[in-house]
């Protein structure tokens, strides 16, 4: 039996509107996205005094709403709620909420920038970064791992890719922290009406930062890639400031923090599945790669993108019209049993595994997919083939976000001393 698609009445997508659902266990939220895979059709989740949003949940419908940017827009926002105008108009538009020419200029100017040299130069830091952390961790025997591990490998490699000062990081690891640690988390008035203040201020240092160093590299140019970015020559253009802030922005909020959170997801995974971590230590070379890509999968660091309809289109016998709101459910698509067969299990050989976790491709696929998983691999060689070897203690500490798959911590213990 299946249900059908409602806007009036007894809504089956309520419960997403709802922040205490975002509270609850993971596999609460989980069977709430199973059920409403079997709908004929996309769901409407009221939303308040909002205008409510058309919830696709489906693998398929994620994937073919990406793959029609010129219907499903990303302007004038991905996150929700979206962002106000005057944020956009004082912060500059993220790459990740500009549609059509201006989102393929700027995406060619950074591709542009990113040269083979570059990328090889960032693959072998990576690895002496995630060697350098895992020698400190055996040293200095710290118990929670989000700070200590997860955390530092990709704003280290980031920092050192962009050719942010070393005098710079520890304000920039902070300024992240401030900016992301209450995106989607319901919060009580006091704190709502505070803490958006603290994360734009936290942005705006972060890009005056950036703006000065990119000030610099324009006269004295070095090999990284802010000197890349403010001296490309795409069609006669670069990175000016105010786009340049806004790339670091994205790069560190969305670089570092999902980033982290599926490395810290992945080591909770692999304690849980003792058979799966067996089998990954048999050969770690030859299973590696599937299961960075599985324990994204199961994780989907980022929850959901909001969309906005520009053209109508019909979608599983649903029409839509412009102007209504479209989010992409990344956790529920990573879950849908039409495409991943047993999807709640974490299993390193799944084969194959078209996970969603970098998009659902599309202009919007992830700009920094290859770099994240080169980093999980190369920081999971470290971790579990030392002499020593590491696991989660306890349950991760999750954030309750509605829009990523945020750890804020886990303790974690070496099993031989």
């Amino acid at each position: 039996m299946t249900l059908p698609a409602q806007r009036h009445g007894t809504d089956p997508g309520r419960e997403l509107a709802e922040p205490g659902f975002w509270q609850q266990p993971p596999a609460h939220r989980l069977a709430a996205f199973a059920r409403l895979r079997t709908a004929e059709g996309p769901v409407f989740v009221p939303e308040g005094s909002g205008p409510g949003h058309w919830a696709l949940v489906r693998h398929a419908q994620v994937q073919e709403a990406s793959r029609l940017p010129k219907v499903f827009a990303s302007a004038p926002g991905v996150t929700t709620p979206e962002p106000a105008r005057w944020v956009r108009a004082l912060f500059g538009d993220s790459m990740v909420n500009l549609d059509g020419p201006d989102h393929a200029q700027l995406r060619k100017i950074v591709q542009r920038a990113f040269t083979p040299r570059l990328l090889a130069a960032a693959e072998a830091d990576i690895h002496a970064v995630a060697a350098r952390i895992v020698d400190d961790v055996l040293a200095e025997r710290p118990d929670e791992f989000v700070s200590a591990v997860a955390s530092r490998l990709p704003l280290e490699v980031i920092c050192n890719m962009m050719g942010i000062p070393e005098h710079y990081r520890a304000e920039i690891a902070d300024r992240v922290n401030h900016a992301s640690e209450n995106i989607g988390v319901e919060r009580g008035l006091a704190s709502r009406l505070r803490m958006p203040g603290r994360g734009l201020r936290a942005l705006a240092r972060m890009q005056r930062m950036v703006a000065g160093i990119g000030r610099e590299r324009r006269k004295h140019p070095t090999d990284d890639l802010i000197s890349a970015l403010v001296r490309a020559n795409v069609d006669g253009q670069a990175l000016g400031a105010r786009q340049l802030g806004a790339f670091f922005s994205l790069l560190m909020v969305a670089g570092v923090e999902t980033t982290r959170n599926a490395i810290t997801h992945g080591l909770s995974l692999l304690t849980d599945h003792p058979d799966q971590r067996d089998l990954l230590l048999s050969d770690f070379e030859t299973y590696a790669d599937g299961a960075v890509d599985e324990m994204i999968r199961h994780s989907t660091p980022i929850i959901q993108f909001r969309r906005t309809v520009a053209a109508e289109h019909t979608m599983d016998g649903h029409v839509f019209r412009p102007g209504d709101k479209v989010v992409l459910y990344y956790a529920s698509a990573n879950r849908d049993e039409a495409v991943f067969p047993d999807p709640d299990a974490f299993v390193i050989t799944r084969s194959p595994n078209p996970h969603l976790g970098f998009g659902g491709g599309g202009p919007h696929f992830c700009l920094g997919a290859h770099l994240a998983r080169v980093e999980m691999k190369a920081l999971f060689r470290e971790l579990l083939t030392r002499p020593v070897g590491l696991r989660a203690v306890g349950l991760p500490d999750l954030a309750g976000s509605n829009f990523d798959n945020r750890v804020r911590s886990l303790k974690f213990a070496f099993e031989r001393p």
